[in-house]
């Protein structure tokens, strides 16, 4: 009688995780399940529990891992208040699927320790970008929620297609201008 091999998948997290965004992205977070995901990937149907424990363990780990890409992006971004507004806009348009997830806490096992930690880093880095002397400096907290009401809203409003567009516009690019006119008054503004 022959043994069968035990089965190898590598880094099977990771392989779950991408084909969960995948499936995120075609269909939305409420459609994903994880028997689906387990077959896509070619494994039992157990394996995404064994990793995640449940569907909301797996948002989770997708919206952890989407707030820690989005902290790098704005870091990458040096400060810069206009670059970090029209990176937080690119990272949405590239990583629709993070994004989706990221801010629906009823998805999501919210005070989980890889969340919090991941939503310090991002919410850090947003901060640091505000550094920017075109911020007024006595209202920081205001320009923040602004800057972030900003660019969030421009995110969701491109990626529902509510905002007219041609297939090749770069959303980030669109964004500036929006971006601008929060933190770079027009002459007649200042009269």
């Amino acid at each position: 009688m022959m043994r069968q091999q035990p089965y190898h998948h590598g880094d099977l997290r990771r392989a779950l995780l991408t084909a969960a965004t995948e499936a995120i992205a075609e269909s939305g977070a409420a459609a994903l399940s994880l028997r689906d995901l387990a077959r896509r990937v070619g494994v039992s149907h157990a394996a995404p529990t064994h990793h995640f424990g449940d569907k909301t363990g797996l948002l989770t780990a997708i919206a952890a891992e989407g707030l820690d890409l989005l902290a790098t992006q704005l870091a990458a971004a040096g400060g810069d208040i206009l670059a970090a507004g029209q990176a937080y806009v690119r990272f949405a348009a590239t990583h629709r699927a993070h994004f989706e997830v990221m801010f629906q806490p009823s998805l999501l096992h919210f005070d989980a320790p890889e969340l919090t930690a991941a939503r310090q880093r991002a919410g850090r880095a947003l901060r640091d970008s505000l550094d920017d002397t075109r911020v007024p400096a006595g209202d920081r907290d205001n320009a923040r929620l602004a800057a972030w009401s900003i660019v969030h809203g421009f995110a969701t409003l491109w990626l529902s297609g509510a905002l007219p567009h041609d297939a090749d516009d770069d959303p980030a690019a669109l964004a500036g201008p929006v971006i601008r006119l929060l933190f770079e008054p027009t002459p007649d503004q200042h009269t």
